[in-house]
């Protein structure tokens, strides 16, 4: 069983200063990692994260204030991954669907391939409202999904500049229409343990959200194109 925090737990956690305590830092969040993956947030301890990693757990307290602390860390650090492959891959020139399902498949195979167990820690830590605690857990997470969905804000917001994307509904509605098929998907396979091919996955999801997000406009200009196309095709016959 873990110690309270509040036994032996600093006031204030200490920044790392030095290679060897930004290393310290940097081996418990793996392993913080690893056993939040493995156990969820309920079931992972403190102490098994410093017995993995041969130290004491008031080492851990050093650190970070508590497990509620340490787990955010570990889930806000894997958001930095995620968005720094979405931002270093996005297609920036290219059309705003072709962007959207870039991003799209990115989030499926990130969340799905590489982080399954912390999928699933999010999925179902970041609708309580609080831990066993009685601390404010869900609402910890507010600002992480906040600068998770940054760039799909950004990227709608392009879109509406451009044209592309309908500009008559709120940027945060459009947001949530991509996010929550998404998150729909997520939970079939983590919780079910239905497997799905994530490439076809995301050209299908985009291709149904895809009708709804455009402004009408384009889709409009996208049948006057077909017409002109099929004319054109018309008169070499």
């Amino acid at each position: 069983m873990t110690t309270p925090p509040t036994q032996i737990a600093p006031t204030q956690r200490r920044s790392p200063t030095g290679a060897k305590a930004e290393q310290r830092v940097r081996d418990i969040l793996r392993v913080g990692r690893e056993v939040f993956s493995e156990r969820g947030f309920e079931r992972a301890t403190t102490t098994e994260i410093a017995q993995r990693l041969g130290i004491s757990e008031a080492t851990v307290f050093t650190y970070f204030r508590g497990k509620r602390e340490l787990c955010m860390r570990v889930i806000s650090d894997w958001y930095d991954e995620i968005i720094a492959a979405i931002e270093t891959g996005l297609p920036r020139k290219a059309p705003v669907r072709e962007q959207l399902e870039f991003m799209v498949h990115t989030h499926l195979r990130l969340f799905l391939i590489q982080g399954t167990g912390l999928c699933a820690l999010v999925l179902s830590e970041g609708r309580k409202k609080q831990d066993n605690s009685g601390q404010e857990f869900g609402n910890a997470f507010v600002e992480l999904q906040r600068r998770y969905t940054a760039p799909l804000m950004d990227l709608l917001a392009r879109g509406q500049a451009s044209g592309e994307v309908r500009s008559d509904i709120p940027l945060r509605l459009l947001r949530s229409l991509v996010f929550g098929p998404m998150e729909h998907i997520l939970w079939e396979v983590i919780i079910a343990g239905r497997q799905i091919d994530i490439d076809a996955s995301a050209r299908d999801l985009v291709a149904l959200l895809w009708p709804a997000l455009q402004a009408p406009e384009q889709e409009l200009l996208g049948l006057r194109r077909l017409r002109d196309e099929l004319n054109s095709a018309l008169t070499r016959l």
